[in-house]
């Protein structure tokens, strides 16, 4: 068989279900083996939004996503979506095309050296020179991309390999590494530090997430009764509903969640990541302990330094520990509780117009069900997503804030749709990070994936507003003009509402999810405030002294 037929073997292999990318010259081998296999490709209109939508697959499903490109300027337009997902600790194989092995040595058109390129941004990075070097390459980059810390591999395929016949080469066996279970004198100094904190306190990161260890964190909470703090990455690992739920943490500006992060004397950081919220932002100078619950060992940070880590499982960690639990008396810090709720609902019936970012929330939250799916975009909208919509169930609220790129929420959307077809799924954006991949709403509507693309417009790039009249008191170079969203979304052959009144946005909503394909929702938002909640928040500080 062909090299490329045997490649295809083992992507099915590894249970691929689904290939985001662009046909080219250089991979037509494949394309070709891919007419017979039972792998979905899935035609992007570029080669970003194709490597989102791979980034997506492997943060929702915990398998890794996979994105094809051709050679050259198909790779480096899969950069993007491979460093956010290699940042955003999400499984996610990218495969390009490349030139023959016959021209790779000197100057040729189209040819870069992608493995080198790649290899900054990922966690592994080559190129299959060989054909009978196909079924170890695959399988070591599945591996690798799944195996704690995910993240994203790499591999180019030149043409002229691809082409090649190979005999008596299958794939490998798919296997992956168990964690292994933590040791009892690190279990025993855990519980020891827990027992003798006066305000300690739990925060968790996207590895609880990715553990499927929700219902074990929630026992661990509840058994020592020491309040939860989650990261934007790992919104609905406890529910916010839940007693001992306190919230975000990482909010630039100091509020009543950060307010707990200064009275504590513990940090447990459970699946946690620097990339989430960096330690210089909660423990300059190693004032606080830090009590690590991870699969991982922790990063070398000057104020990261712990009492105690405990490696393994973690499931089998949080119950073993637990298991040895003397309930914490002290309620300060579940006290913030009220203030953190009443925080989250202020603004819920405002009726002016434009909408304030509040209300929008509140009446999405209202709208979808807690097993619905809302992917956030990056810009002024995010923040408010990360500290007030109450996600109650793991990966119902996606933000991408590792990496951070705008762009990602509607290829992202397609693919949370695909994975949960009987799921409403949401692209929350802002009319900036929207235009920047609306064309795959052409692919959206071409496969069938119907999903709510709700837009904040405000003609700015609101968030950097934010920032600079924060820090100059002045903007600079943010404006710039809309299209007819409406319009725009009907030249798909999508469906398109403007929302005119804050009484519009629920029955608009509503309609959408009844319509039953792709929505654009135009929604002005109302962003002075962004400057009110900066104000309001540092007057709590005072308060709070």
């Amino acid at each position: 068989m062909k090299a490329a037929e045997l490649l295809v073997k083992c992507l099915e292999a590894e249970g691929v279900t689904h290939i985001f990318g662009i046909p080219g010259e250089e991979n037509i081998d494949v394309m070709d083996a891919l007419l017979n296999s039972s792998i979905q490709f899935v035609c992007t209109r570029h080669e970003q939004g194709a490597a989102f939508m791979a980034d997506m697959h492997g943060r929702l499903s915990g398998k890794a996503g996979v994105c094809l490109s051709t050679l050259g300027p198909g790779a480096t337009n899969l950069v993007t979506g491979v460093a956010d997902a290699n940042l955003d600790r999400a499984p996610l194989v990218a495969i390009a095309g490349q030139a023959a092995t016959t021209r790779l040595h000197k100057e040729s058109h189209q040819v870069l050296a992608l493995p080198d390129l790649f290899r900054p941004i990922t966690k592994f990075s080559t190129q299959i020179l060989e054909p009978e070097n196909i079924p170890e390459i695959v399988r070591k980059a599945f591996k690798v991309a799944q195996t704690e810390k995910p993240g994203a591999c790499f591999f180019d395929f030149p043409e002229n390999i691809a082409e090649m016949q190979v005999e008596n080469a299958h794939p490998l066996k798919v296997q992956q590494a168990t964690q292994s279970y933590p040791p009892e004198i690190k279990v025993k100094q855990a519980a020891d530090l827990i027992r003798e904190a006066k305000y300690p306190l739990i925060m968790i990161g996207n590895g609880v997430i990715r553990a499927h260890a929700s219902a074990a964190l929630k026992n661990f909470a509840e058994k020592w009764h020491v309040p939860v703090l989650n990261t934007f990455m790992s919104k609905g690992a406890i529910p916010f509903s839940h007693p001992l739920a306190l919230g975000t943490i990482g909010l630039a500006a100091h509020d009543y969640v950060s307010l707990a992060m200064d009275k504590a004397d513990l940090v447990i950081c459970v699946g946690f990541d620097m990339i989430e919220y960096h330690p210089y932002l909660w423990n300059k100078n190693n004032q606080k302990a830090i009590l690590h619950i991870d699969s991982s060992p922790a990063e070398v940070d000057e104020d990261y330094q712990l009492a105690a880590g405990v490696i393994g499982d973690i499931n089998v960690s949080l119950n073993a520990i637990a298991a040895l639990a003397t309930a914490k008396k002290d309620v300060t810090l579940i006290n913030l509780r009220r203030k953190i709720v009443e925080q989250t609902t202020k603004h819920n019936t405002d009726n002016t117009f434009p909408l304030k970012p509040q209300r929008i929330l509140h009446d999405l939250r209202q709208v979808l069900k807690d097993e619905d799916i809302l992917i956030s975009d990056v810009g002024a909208h995010k923040m408010w997503v990360a500290r007030l919509y109450q996600a109650e169930q793991p990966n119902t609220c996606i933000i991408a804030n590792g990496f951070a790129s705008m762009g990602i929420s509607l290829p992202g959307a397609i693919a949370a749709k695909l994975l949960y077809p009987d799921r409403t799924v949401v692209a929350l954006t802002g009319d900036g990070g929207f235009l920047m991949n609306s064309q795959e709403l052409e692919t959206a509507m071409r496969i069938g994936t119907p999903m709510i693309v709700l837009i904040w417009t405000d003609s700015e790039y609101g968030l950097i507003r934010w920032k600079q009249e924060a820090h100059f008191g002045r903007a600079s170079n943010i404006d710039f003009t809309n299209p007819n969203f409406v319009q725009y979304a009907e030249s798909f052959g999508a469906k398109g509402y403007r929302v005119q009144s804050a009484d519009e946005l629920i029955p608009t909503l509503k309609r959408a999810i009844a319509d039953n394909t792709v929505v654009i929702i135009d929604c002005p938002v109302d962003y002075s405030e962004n400057m009110k909640l900066t104000e309001e928040l540092a007057s709590m500080l005072g308060e709070s002294k």
